[in-house]
């Protein structure tokens, strides 16, 4: 790859900043005992909300004219009609948004109603979730397979017909090991069922590594001992999957995803691509530097790391983007830019097209708000879609540089 920046640029690790991002998206598939009560909450109607790091939002009503203007929405639908179709019986007849360009390379993708174990996806809404994001990219990836979500995805772009390759996933919990048992399971039905044709990849393990040194003490070098510990038993599931694949007679891709400093040199070596999440907003850089601070941080973090090992696995960005709002005041700014739709359009004018102009592979974080994390985690956390919770585009511009 290219070099995307200069040495000099490059604020280097935030382990800080590497935390914060985990310490929401981590219990995304844990099994949470308090998540029924968060749904309770929800379906009682207090809360608006989502999070995907530890830090926050604007305020969610009243003055800020950015907002949602529906709050009345819920897990299995919405006050309007998104998408339109032609013909209501036949996913694949829906009428394109002349707003939409299909302008990024990958969108991260996580349906409603997939937290385990309060499962509450409906085909219905993730068929109109694929609509939407099919005239955004060809390319989404999820984060885990509980709830029914690899079934759901591919069968919604196998109604919808569009071109459309899925990076499927399973999430490990080092504190629930029959996580991985139940998603495998879940991998080895859709494979058996759908075969290979929109799946790009199977992704074992979301932020492991930074979680497992948070959770044992490990400090900030994955490589420690510690680090080696927990790299050991994620790689025995790693190679699990992957014979599980092979046992079918398949040829799919096998990877991980981590914190963008996290990676453990082991289990880069087992796997054929890697995943980081680069996030300048944790890094408390301006939303003017972010896009060279986030290709600087990518290339001589992760990319050099890659390129150092005998079998080079390829690297993509996992998840990057900008908040848009905060349920609080006191986290609407990093400490030097703020939570705001203006500021997710100058990030998304500054860094798609230049992106796919130098070949860097990049999932934008993300496609819709997610209501769930803005209630049990707050700041900024249910805020960085391209849409809102009810599936409305956000007052932005979609970038027109088709990949």
């Amino acid at each position: 790859m290219a070099n995307l920046g200069s040495k000099e640029a490059l604020d280097k690790p935030s382990e800080w900043l590497e935390k914060q991002q985990s310490s929401s998206r981590k219990t995304k598939f844990f099994v949470i005992g308090g998540i029924v009560a968060l749904v309770a909450i929800i379906a009682i109607g207090v809360g608006v909300g989502v999070s995907v790091s530890n830090k926050n939002r604007v305020k969610t009503n009243g003055n800020n004219s950015n907002n949602n203007p529906n709050t009345n929405n819920n897990n299995n639908g919405n006050s309007t009609t998104p998408v339109n179709q032609t013909d209501p019986n036949d996913p694949s007849t829906f009428e394109k948004d002349p707003r939409l360009k299909q302008s990024f390379y990958g969108i991260a993708y996580e349906p409603n109603g997939v937290i385990y174990p309060a499962c509450g996806a409906v085909l219905s809404d993730v068929i109109t979730d694929i609509q939407l994001m099919s005239q955004l990219t060809k390319r989404i990836r999820t984060y885990g397979a509980d709830c029914d979500l690899s079934r759901l995805v591919l069968e919604a772009i196998k109604q919808t017909k569009v071109d459309m390759q899925v990076t499927l996933a399973i999430y490990i919990d080092s504190g629930d090991w029959s996580s991985y048992d139940r998603q495998k399971s879940a991998i080895e039905d859709v494979l058996k069922t759908y075969g290979t044709t929109h799946i790009a990849g199977i992704t074992v393990g979301n932020e492991f590594m930074l979680n497992w040194l948070t959770q044992y003490g490990g400090g900030d070098d994955p490589n420690g001992t510690i680090g080696n510990q927990g790299a050991d038993l994620l790689i025995v599931n790693i190679t699990d999957t992957r014979n599980l694949v092979k046992s079918l007679g398949l040829n799919i891709p096998i990877g991980n995803s981590d914190a963008g400093s996290y990676f453990n040199n082991k289990v880069l070596e087992a796997v054929d691509y890697g995943m980081a999440n680069v996030h300048p907003w944790f890094a408390n850089v301006t939303v003017q530097a972010g896009p060279q601070w986030t290709w600087d941080f990518f290339n001589q973090t992760d990319v050099s790391l890659a390129l150092s090992l005998p079998n080079k696995p390829d690297m993509s960005i996992a998840e990057v983007g900008w908040p848009t709002a905060s349920k609080d005041a006191g986290n609407e700014n990093n400490g030097a830019s703020n939570a705001s739709e203006p500021n997710l359009q100058y990030f998304l004018d500054n860094f798609v097209c230049q992106s796919n102009q130098m070949g860097v592979k990049y999932f934008f974080f993300e496609f819709f708000d997610e209501e769930w994390k803005d209630v049990q985690f707050g700041g900024v956390e249910g805020h960085w879609g391209l849409f809102y919770q009810n599936k409305t585009l956000k007052g932005i511009t979609i970038p027109d540089c088709p990949t």
